[in-house]
This record gives structure tokens, sequence and C-alpha cells, in this order.
């Protein structure tokens, strides 16, 4: 396994390296699809431009990341293409296999369970690969390729969640808090995955989902006096940093008021182009408590699969958040090898995968008719957006209503024969 992890990573270094030295760099750099107006690689050197002239960054309307992230690239700036080659996380959930691996030890006790129940079991030869594919997903994948030749903070956010997977899977409920106190310091939605961390770790733990026993309201204490330690922590130290706290309404005023319309792979920009201002306010809290308000039913729906309700809750980001990238999709995509043996019973997995495939193809193309050759409007390109966020929604639901649950039923009776 070592051997072709060591040749994959080659290969995606060599790739980025490649296209760092192209001249393709620039025009990947200012795609709407790979970078925001937040992890826009220029607003960043904008931002360090201004605190090297002893102004605040935030004193305009340009830099809206995080004063850590500004801080450290004022460190790392001459180090910037090897930092976003380094954050590359491409094998960071391979402990949750061996878990799974443990859960699943009746595969090597086969003929306790019913034949027809065989082929939804995973055989060790199949749980040897899942490493190996689930780095070929994240680092050969086109999406994460160009976030990282674009520079794109997103790649950072994704390597602390990353981190956070980890831990979580680890057990480490110290870590887990922090790691996921970071991710929300960067984009506030990944508070969401509160939830799936605190039922895996309880389910770890052996702690009953039970609002009547009090080691359950016990560990949830825990866990959030942990995760909101640390996000006070951070906070102070950003005030401590700029000395102010303009950083507040710049970062996270701007993630939830989206006064930035530039267009991108979600779904916020068009509607609030073509929205009354008087309207504005009602829709917008309707728009950002998508991302929030999902987050109560699955985890009631899902509380079993811990891990699969932190794939889904990635997924509800990525296509919810007020500026999306690809980046985004990118890491959620890099969770399907996971359940590579239910593969089988995706629903129209050949047309959304086309669909996917056919919306990043036309990406630029309907940008250049739209804003250079003129010949079609903001309508054509927001179709495209649309439909893409649509197929990505169609892998979820998929996924999530014919194959955890009869894989769920059927190993509950296995169990019983």
């Amino acid at each position: 396994m070592a051997a072709p992890l060591t040749l994959l990573l080659i290969v995606a270094v060599t790739i980025r390296a490649a296209l760092f030295r192209s001249s393709l760099a620039e025009l990947i750099a200012e795609r709407v699809e790979v970078v925001s107006p937040i992890t826009a690689w220029k607003r960043v050197v904008e931002g360090l431009a201004l605190l090297d002239l002893g102004v605040s960054p935030y004193s305009g309307d340009v830099f809206h990341e995080t004063p850590l992230i500004i801080y450290m690239f004022h460190f790392l700036v001459d180090y910037a293409e090897i930092t976003f080659m380094v954050s590359l996380n491409k094998n960071i959930i391979l402990k949750h296999f061996v878990v799974e691996f443990r859960k699943q030890k009746f595969a090597l006790e086969a003929d306790r369970y019913p034949m027809d129940s065989l082929e939804l079991i995973r055989s060790p030869k199949e749980m040897y690969y899942i490493p190996l594919k689930v780095a070929m997903f994240y680092l050969l994948n086109p999406f994460t390729i160009l976030s990282c030749v674009a520079k794109s903070t997103c790649g950072l956010n994704n390597a602390v969640l990353a981190l956070f997977f980890l831990s979580t899977i680890k057990g480490n409920v110290l870590l887990s808090a922090i790691f996921l106190c970071l991710a929300t310091y960067q984009s506030i939605y990944p508070i969401t995955l509160c939830a799936p961390a605190m039922l895996y770790f309880m389910q770890r733990q052996y702690i009953p989902v039970n609002f009547r026993r009090v080691s359950f309201w016990w560990f949830i204490v825990q866990y959030l006096f942990m995760y909101l330690g640390s996000l006070f922590v951070l906070i102070c130290l950003s005030f401590f940093l700029l000395g102010s706290w303009d950083y507040l309404p710049s970062v996270y005023g701007f993630i939830l008021s989206v006064p930035d319309l530039t267009p991108n792979i979600g779904l916020f920009w068009y509607f609030f182009a073509e929205m009354f201002e008087h309207f504005r306010l009602f829709f917008l809290c309707v728009f950002q408590i998508n991302v929030f308000f999902y987050t109560i039913p699955l985890s009631i729906k899902l509380k079993e699969h811990p891990v699969f309700l932190m794939f889904m809750q990635l997924a509800v980001i990525s296509i919810f958040k007020s500026y999306p990238t690809v980046g985004d999709v990118a890491l959620y995509l890099a969770f399907l090898p996971v359940w590579s043996h239910l593969h089988r019973f995706l629903r129209n997995i050949f047309l959304v995968s086309c669909v996917l495939l056919a919306c990043s193809v036309l990406f630029p193309v309907l940008w250049h008719l739209w804003i250079y050759a003129g010949s079609a409007n903001s309508n054509f390109y927001y179709a495209i957006t649309l439909l893409f966020n649509v197929a990505c929604g169609f892998i979820n639901l998929s996924r999530k209503y014919t194959d955890v649950y009869e894989v769920n039923i059927c190993m509950q009776s296995c169990l019983h024969v």
C-alpha cells in the first residue's frame, strides 16, 4: 500500500507543480468556479499589502479571510505554493476503514449469515484498497487540482476538516473539538458537523442517545465546552492580533449577508441580483437556514450512521453555502469510495455522472458566451449552476435511501438469524 500511495502523491505533486509554472495558473486563479470573494489568492495578497503598510486589511471591502490566515501567510507568502501542496489531505480518513473492519468482523464468518446478504459485506481485500481509492479520488480530482493551482484558501479549510475527521474517527474528543472549532472559525458552516461528531463519540463510548440519561447530557456539555472554549480563544487571539473587532463584520457578516454577488457555482448570487431590496432580508434568512435546518432531521434519521451523516452534512454545506467553489465539492466526493461496495444500488448514477461532467465543461463555455462573446446572458450560466447542484443533491439522495437503510436492515436481520 505504501508504494502506490507514494507514487500517487508524486504524480499529484508533479501535476500541480507543472501547472503552477504554466501560463494556465493565472487563468485558473481568475475562474469564478475555482475561487470566491473569500478564498481568492489575489485578495489575500491585497490584505498582506495593507497589513505591511500598517493598515487594517479589513478597512476596505477586499479581504474577507480570517486574521489567522493572513498572519500565517504574512510569514509564508514566499512559500505559498509549497503551503498549498502540503495542505493536500490525501489519506486522512484511513482510520475509518479500520474501525469499519472491526465492526464487520462477521465478514470472516460469512457462513453464519444468509447467502443473499454476502454481497453487502466487504471483504478484507476490498478494505485494503479503499484508502488508495480515497487518495486517488481526492488527489487526482480536477476540482482539487484547480483549487490548489489557484491557491484558493478553500484547500486549507479542507485540510482542517480532514484533520477533524481523523481526530474524530480516532476517538480524540479534544482534538476533534479543536479542529472543528478551526473549521467553524474559517467559514461558520462546519458548526453543523457538531452533531455527527457527538453521535460518533457516543456510539464509540456506548452512551445511549436518550434525553432522559444524565450521561447523554453530560457528554454534550463536555464536547460543547471544549468546542466553544476553543472558539472563544481563537476569537480573542484574533482581536489581540488586530487590536480591533473589524474582522467580525468583514468575515462572518460578509458570509451571512452575501453583499458580493459575483457569479459562482452556488445558489445565492442570481436570486439576490434579481431580488427587490425590501425582500432581501427575508429570502436571505430562508437561504441561509437551509445549511443548518437539515442537521436536525438528518441527525435523527442517521444517528446510527454518524460517519455517513458527516458525508451528508459536507454535501449540504457545499450546496447551500453562500460562496461555494469546486474545492468544497471535491472534499465530499472523496468520501464516495468509503461505500464503494454499495455503488451497485445507486440510482441513475450514470446519468448523474454525465450531468456533473457536462456541467463542469459548460461552466467556462457559457461564461465566455455571456461575458466575452455577448451571445448569452446570466440565465444560461445560472441554469448550468442549478443543474450542477441538483446533480450533487441526487448523489446524496440516491445513496441515502437505497444504500444505508437497506444495509442496516440486512445486517440487523443477519444478527438475528
